[in-house]
């Protein structure tokens, strides 16, 4: 998959940590941790991605909606239930586009579910598991499980954020990708 490549292109300029994308056919989800401003990371991500699919389609003018969307994401608990969010996406539209959530090829999830599966330079897949709330364990396991439980609904989730001193570095990045 091409985006997966100009993810690879921008994190060899802004090195970055992934905790969770999903790739859905007209838009994308990614939460990103990043020293470097998100705005650049992006930037490189969307331009790289333009000007594969302006060549691979023979495609002139703009291929986005809009500019992304992000949002920082205020403590564990958010990056926790963001996280599950993202990875609930092929399951959570009017058509389930697969059974089960580790079926989907083109998002971080099955690499929570097989640790023997070697992840992306870009992904980091051991930070997550460790906000999961009691009864669960800390293990990429259980963080499946809880993907599985729980629907989240991200719009109550951004409203419940507190305003909060302490913040963790990750933001999401919501894009639109017009077809």
């Amino acid at each position: 998959m091409n985006l997966m490549r100009a993810f690879e292109y921008a994190y060899d300029k802004y090195p970055f940590s992934m905790v969770a994308y999903c790739i859905m056919s007209n838009h994308y989800h990614l939460l990103i941790q990043s020293e470097v401003e998100l705005s650049s990371v992006m930037a490189r991500i969307n331009r790289r991605y333009s000007d594969y699919y302006a060549k691979s389609y023979d495609h002139v003018g703009r291929i986005y909606e809009k500019r992304y969307y992000s949002k920082l994401a205020h403590g564990p608990r958010a990056i926790l239930d963001i996280s599950s969010y993202i990875h609930r996406n092929p399951i959570e539209t009017s058509v389930r586009m697969v059974k089960s959530l580790e079926d989907y090829r083109h998002s971080s999830f099955p690499y929570y579910v097989d640790d023997d599966k070697t992840p992306p330079r870009f992904l980091r897949t051991d930070l997550v598991r460790t906000f999961l709330p009691k009864p669960f364990e800390t293990t990429n396991h259980a963080y499946h499980l809880y993907c599985l439980a729980y629907k989240q609904d991200i719009e109550k989730i951004y409203e419940a954020m507190p305003s909060e001193d302490f913040v963790v570095p990750v933001q999401g990045a919501f894009m639109t990708i017009h077809d």
